[in-house]
């Protein structure tokens, strides 16, 4: 009886092993870095606005682009490999589009900002992550007009 608990516990033990071999597959991960903020337009927050963040250096192909959507009360938290994570080290430009959001094609169409902030090399919000030190880019305030 004693052998079988044994041989059940090492059983246990090896398929836990396995499992906990079995991570992240795919390319490997730059370490990323907290980038949040919050945003306002004409005064107010707003929801469901594309923020994408643009690196100033060459693109990398081994890193994806960073965005994220405002949520109702106008924060944000920019993602890269999954949701909030952050960005990598480097220095950024931010971009964004208030559009009608096509759920079935998971596209926007559409600026309600009229494309004023929608272009990287006309950004006038930069910014820089540091290794180990998150960001908080604040109120960024956009207007309609």
């Amino acid at each position: 009886m004693l052998h079988r608990i044994a041989i059940g516990l090492a059983l246990g033990l090896g398929v836990c092993m396995v499992l906990a071999g079995c991570g992240r597959k795919g390319p490997p991960r730059k370490e990323t870095f907290p980038v949040k903020g919050t945003l306002l337009i004409d005064g107010k927050p707003v929801g469901n606005v594309a923020v994408r963040c643009v690196s100033v250096q060459k693109l990398d192909a081994a890193t994806p682009p960073s965005s994220t959507f405002t949520r109702e009360d106008g924060s944000f938290e920019i993602a890269t490999y999954e949701k909030a994570d952050g960005v990598p080290e480097g220095e950024y430009v931010l971009t964004f589009q208030w559009g009608e959001m096509n759920l079935i094609t998971r596209t926007l169409s559409g600026d309600k900002l009229g494309g004023r902030y929608a272009d990287p090399k006309q950004s006038k919000f930069r910014f820089k992550v540091e290794k180990g030190k998150p960001v908080d880019l604040g109120r960024i305030e956009l207007t309609t007009k």
